[in-house]
């Protein structure tokens, strides 16, 4: 229970009032299912003419007389005035009425209080996956290389889901049944606290039957949480991968492999299952049980010669006790349900907990132009793991200039140049722009002074224009046109039924892979940034729009201070600097022509992409 409490400790307190709400109207339900139940008595004695005693009004404020015997005399008293007055008859019927409005009254704070939970429910969920969504979005890049998306989705779907239906909605049964608990438990102890006492001993039994179910709980959620992860991230690989499983004829393989997954997840969530099954059915036997040993206690008390209470009384009493089970047998509910919504929750603060090792200086400075030139001093950067990508690396690029890598796939030409936003932080050495270390710099205006083209184009299921005008606030029409007709996109969008507002689907998966990469290049182009990282731009591209591209590349870059990594050499062969890379170094630099002459490693690339 330590473990909930801290969880609520961190969402519930924007939801104070509601809590407050709620522990009132569960007060006042309790205060008047109680009221109602008490006009039990008078009812049977009335209807059996169990009562022959005649009762005088006792002034309320008189001493030495207990408020219990005070409110049970004075009570009568009423009743039976009542009687002379109207007769049995319509006693009964005044009784009962009053009976219906005491009952109206109770189930309506007991809607309230639950309604009033409603929007804490709601509202602590939505907290949770903003909160996950906004961690997401700020963690470095290396953190997804290590997650799989399926498991990132089942975390933010699934187990979300689970801390609402398991953890938020305990809340609401933790704050209702320990009220009715203790106003029943206070009832019964007025009632007859021989009875009482004996029926607080053989709650522990009830307890421990509880506890025996629930043990383990936690554990074998953990598992089927993970079974779940799994099936998503099958499920996302299958839609990624469907044009491969379709060419290589392996739709039985994946078949088989989403079976096996989804017999796992139903084998661990069958576990829960029976475990949250058991609940129900033994604490009904547990409560069943302890009714009958009080009902055979209190007969006995009743049959003996000085019994402290009479048979309408010990009927109310019983009345009570099993009214008090139901919030036991919830509260033990709770208990089922909360490890359960406990293990999505520790499966989610992998993500909100995670950490984030990019991080912007108290007194970091705000960069808002590139005046000089950009360097990379004796720059090494090793993943987590340990591994070294890249070894005193050392690069000069002047503004203005174009520099480009080059080399086999690995080399780390693309951790390179992801150094210079931060999508990581080097290892040791650093990276400096006008002379000033970028760990110095706020990192949102660090990435403004950056555009970036990559070998994928990166779009999103919105609008051709949406896709070009992101990220740029308050882009106009005209402004997202001219881009696009720098970039040679503007002909093939009018060719559109839409146009600019036309929906290029998932990924831009209506558009071809020159038309995507040249909306990339045009959402660049908008940007307008001073620094440009070209990522192999046209490297997955046919030769007919590799030509469209690289006509709008030369424009993009014109002006501006470029790095480019390349594997075709013909669109580099006029950079200011070739850098070529080989395991994590440079290992030659200097012009196409300086590096031909050389007749090392870049020579070799050359004649092979030659031949």
């Amino acid at each position: 229970m330590k473990e909930f409490w801290q969880v609520m400790k961190r969402f519930v307190a924007p939801y104070k009032l509601y809590l407050v709400g709620a522990v009132i109207l569960n007060i006042l339900s309790a205060i008047f299912n109680i009221f109602s139940f008490t006009l039990i008595i008078p009812i049977l004695q009335i209807l059996f003419k169990m009562d022959t005693t005649v009762y005088e009004f006792i002034p309320w404020n008189t001493p030495d007389i207990g408020i219990k015997d005070l409110a049970i005399n004075n009570i009568y008293f009423y009743v039976t005035q009542m009687i002379d007055k109207f007769g049995g008859s319509v006693t009964l019927l005044i009784l009962g009425l009053f009976l219906g409005v005491m009952t109206a009254l109770k189930t309506s704070c007991y809607f309230g209080s639950s309604a009033i939970m409603i929007p804490l429910r709601t509202g602590i969920v939505r907290d949770i996956r903003i909160q996950v969504y906004n961690k997401m979005i700020g963690l470095p890049l290396g953190f997804f290389s290590q997650e799989r998306k399926g498991d990132i989705i089942a975390r933010m779907s699934g187990d979300v889901g689970e801390v609402e239906y398991s953890i938020t909605s305990s809340l609401d049964m933790l704050i209702k049944n320990p009220i009715l608990i203790i106003f029943y438990f206070g009832t019964l102890i007025f009632t007859s606290w021989q009875l009482t006492l004996f029926t607080l001993a053989v709650v522990p039994l009830m307890a421990w039957g509880m506890s025996a179910v629930g043990k383990k709980l936690k554990k074998e959620s953990l598992e089927a949480q993970g079974k779940w992860s799994d099936t998503m991230s099958q499920l996302e690989e299958t839609l990624s991968g469907l044009r491969i499983i379709k060419a290589f004829i392996a739709e039985d393989k994946m078949k088989d492999r989403f079976s096996n997954v989804s017999n796992e997840l139903r084998k661990a969530s069958g576990k829960v299952a029976v475990r949250q099954a058991l609940a129900h059915p033994v604490s009904e036997f547990l409560g069943t049980v302890m009714i009958m040993i009080v009902l055979w206690f209190g007969g006995t008390l009743i049959l003996s010669e000085a019994s402290p209470i009479d048979a309408p009384t010990f009927i109310f009493y019983m009345v009570i006790l099993y009214s008090v089970l139901n919030p036991l047998k919830e509260f033990a509910k709770a208990g089922y349900n909360i490890p359960k919504g406990l293990a999505s929750m520790e499966r989610v603060d992998k993500i909100l907990k995670a950490e984030n090792h990019i991080q912007e200086k108290p007194d970091a400075v705000e960069i808002k132009s590139f005046n000089d030139k950009i360097e990379f001093k004796s720059v090494c950067f090793s993943y987590e793991d340990g591994k070294q990508v890249l070894k005193n690396i050392n690069i000069t690029v002047p503004k203005g200039k174009t520099i480009a890598l080059v080399g086999q796939s690995g080399s780390g030409k693309s951790t390179l140049v992801d150094l210079v936003p931060r999508y990581h932080d080097v290892t040791s050495g650093e990276v400096l722009i006008d002379g000033r270390n970028i760990k110095d710099l706020k990192i949102k205006s660090l990435r403004g002074l950056i555009g970036n083209v990559n070998q994928e184009a990166i779009l999103f299921n919105d609008t051709i224009f949406n896709n070009i005008a992101f990220g740029v606030d308050g882009a106009t029409e005209e402004q997202v046109t001219a881009a696009a007709k720098i970039a040679n996109a503007h002909d093939f969008i009018m060719e559109k039924e839409e146009g600019y507002q036309t929906n290029i689907g998932d990924r831009g998966s209506k558009l071809s892979g020159g038309q995507r990469q040249r909306i990339s290049i045009a959402r660049a182009i908008l940007k307008n940034p001073p620094i440009l990282i070209l990522d192999e731009a046209t490297s997955a591209l046919d030769t007919e729009s590799e030509r469209l591209v690289q006509e709008a590349l030369d424009r993009l870059t014109t002006s501006r201070t470029t790095i480019a990594i390349a594997h075709r050499l013909s669109t580099i062969k006029n950079a200011d600097e070739i850098c070529v890379m080989h395991e994590g170094e440079i290992v030659e630099r200097g012009s196409h022509e300086e590096l031909l002459k050389m007749n090392g490693y870049y020579k070799k690339l050359n004649d092979m992409q030659a031949l």
